[in-house]
């Protein structure tokens, strides 16, 4: 021990866990349209966070929400409902919610710099994680499948977001022979050299950033905020091919000042949507914000979320300059998950060069992947892309027939329409006529 420190014990943070631990309340009997979740626990950095995870994973909206972690306890209490608009009764998903509120010891993370063309590959359990960051281009999802594919490796499951020119994935594979973890040092350096290539392909590329975060094992969706925020994507002009269903999710963003109780007050207005609250609180906490009161409430379709809000340092927003700098974090952070015209669904039997094909078909017809989810249910794997034209207009429904020509006999395709955009109503007409769900599509394939 070094002289002159002070002896921490490592078991003290646990320790008022321990005697108070938190106390999860699922309530459906006081409100009409929404069950309530009441959370009262000991306050601890980054609580507000993973309460709101678990909620965002277990598909629940967040209708309205109170929030306040002022002093050593953390209390809220949120009104969800399911993905359908329905009140939680499930009995499982009551217990799954109880059960992953419940105190876990949190793993220390290691922190490494990221610059802005970078592959990271490191194994968990019978995957090995390959994460991907660079300038986006139109067929760059396509090349990556196609190397992977080449080289014998499955991908298990993938997330692949696009924003302002950057795209962030988090791919997990497999060896194909093997179905364990890709161990063969020779494989992975391939690998690595590969996708490094294929990354940094556009000569002008010179963005790059010296952001520490974690390299370990996490959150998917938590990861890929941190990569796109390491990486600045929130910097410059933000380009949207003049599709006016973005500009629609521009958010209104303003910060004031509780000059009281010593807050910044970040005041955040836009439409609503899936996982919005998560998104945000996610960036404040990887800016070293502490939210200690919250208010969210929903008025479809907008939402209105307040935060009170104070650096780790115990600083307000003082200059003009971190103000700006929140700002427009937070509009990145709120437009990275925002869908893009059509939603494509596949599924079909897993395979090696399953998402090499589809995203090489999707290539040739001229179509762009603005986000993308790979997952894969026994031996069946699903797709989801969402897709525009490579000129940022809606997708003509010929190419869309024409996908089905070709990859239709081969796996169950089905497309739906993004039901905030507003213009193609033919296409609207037909994906509505043509849609069903995604659990329909797999319980075809499982039953």
């Amino acid at each position: 021990m070094a002289s002159g420190l002070p002896y921490f014990d490592p078991d003290y943070e646990n320790l008022s866990s321990r005697i108070n631990p938190p106390r999860v309340s699922v309530d459906n009997t006081s409100c009409k349209n929404y069950t309530l979740i009441q959370v009262d626990s000991v306050n601890k950095p980054g609580i507000l966070l993973e309460v709101v995870q678990i909620l965002s994973d277990l598909d629940l909206s967040i209708s309205k929400a109170y929030i306040s972690s002022d002093g050593g306890w953390f209390m809220d209490v949120f009104h969800v409902t399911d993905e359908h608009g329905n009140k939680i009764t499930d009995p499982k998903t009551i217990n799954d919610l109880e059960q992953a509120l419940e105190p876990k010891c949190r793993k220390a993370n290691v922190s490494k710099t990221w610059s802005g063309q970078r592959v990271e590959v490191h194994s968990m359990g019978d995957h090995t994680v390959v994460e991907l960051i660079g300038r986006d281009r139109p067929g760059l999802l396509s090349e990556v499948s196609a190397i992977l594919s080449n080289l014998h490796i499955n991908v298990v499951a993938a997330e692949v977001w696009t924003h302002n020119q950057r795209v962030a994935s988090v791919v997990y594979v497999n060896n194909n022979t093997t179905c364990r973890a890709v161990d063969d040092p020779i494989q992975l350096s391939t690998m690595k050299e590969q996708l490094k290539n294929i990354l940094g392909g556009c000569e002008d590329d010179k963005k790059v950033s010296h952001t520490d975060f974690s390299e370990g094992s996490t959150h998917i969706d938590r990861r890929l905020h941190q990569m796109l925020f390491a990486d600045r994507d929130y910097e410059g002009v933000c380009f949207t091919s003049g599709n006016d269903h973005l500009h629609s999710f521009q958010p209104n963003i303003t910060i004031d000042h509780c000059e009281e109780k010593g807050y910044a007050v970040v005041s955040v207005r836009c439409k609503d949507r899936s996982k919005l609250m998560f998104d945000i609180v996610c960036t404040l906490t990887y800016m070293k914000y502490v939210v200690f009161h919250a208010s969210i409430s929903s008025d479809s379709p907008y939402a209105s979320q307040e935060y009170y809000i104070r650096h780790v340092d115990g600083c307000t927003l003082n200059t003009d300059g971190e103000k700006e700098r929140v700002i427009k974090c937070l509009e990145a952070a709120i437009r990275r998950r925002v869908s893009e015209g059509l939603r494509l669904e596949l599924c079909a039997k897993d395979r090696v060069g399953l998402l090499s094909e589809v995203t090489r078909v999707l290539r040739e017809n001229g179509l762009i992947v603005a986000r993308a989810g790979v997952t894969t249910v026994g031996e069946q794997a699903m797709n989801v892309f969402y897709i525009r034209d490579s000129s940022g207009n809606p997708v003509n429904m010929k190419t869309i027939e024409e996908l089905r020509k070709e990859i239709g006999h081969r796996m169950m395709l089905n497309v739906k329409m993004d039901p905030a955009s507003e213009k193609a109503p033919e296409a609207n007409k037909w994906a509505a006529k043509s849609s069903f769900s995604l659990g329909g599509l797999m319980g075809k394939f499982l039953s």
